[in-house]
């Protein structure tokens, strides 16, 4: 089991992965990694990241790194357990460029619906902090849930009702 990776060691791996790779590239981060570089965790078990387009020798890097840097990554994307959300590359925000590698977040919308869809706690803790710090809105939140509802049915893990529910409720206003 590797250390627990903090905002440091995220920052030294995308150094050191735009430097490992042979090719030019774009990667998306989520999770943890997302709220380690925004301030709202101090640390994450691994770096969950998606590759598109895919740099050469992305996952030779990967295999190298992960033992000198002793950091888990894992491959992971919203897009991989709810439906992809219209416009997500043009939300996701840039974090850096290392050689020829591109990094940004993963659109906050779609990591906080895929995090409302999954409920675990420390998702509904995430979920909130992208709230709180004003990178994602409920109004619009609900909109791209509307947006994806009518294909959930291509995901058979999603109980729909549940995930609509979930959402509704996230997104009702705070009482004081």
């Amino acid at each position: 089991m590797r250390a627990a990776a903090d905002a440091a060691k995220v920052q030294a791996f995308l150094a050191a992965l735009g430097r490992a790779v042979r090719g030019p590239g774009r990667i998306y981060l989520t999770g943890g990694a997302t709220a380690l570089l925004h301030g709202w965790r101090a640390s994450t078990v691994d770096v969950d990241l998606k590759a598109d387009p895919e740099p050469a020798g992305l996952f030779e890097a990967i295999a190298q790194l992960k033992q000198s840097l002793d950091v888990n990554v894992e491959l992971a994307a919203p897009d991989q357990f709810i439906p992809a959300l219209p416009g997500w590359r043009e939300r996701s925000a840039f974090i850096a460029a290392h050689g020829m590698v591109e990094f940004f977040h993963y659109d906050l919308y779609s990591q906080t619906l895929a995090k409302l869809q999954r409920g675990h706690e420390r998702d509904f803790i995430d979920a909130r902090a992208m709230v709180v710090l004003g990178l994602v809105e409920p109004i619009k939140l609900r909109e791209f849930f509307a947006a994806i509802e009518p294909v959930l049915i291509r995901y058979p893990g999603i109980d729909p009702v549940e995930f609509r529910n979930a959402v509704d409720t996230f997104c009702q206003p705070s009482v004081p």
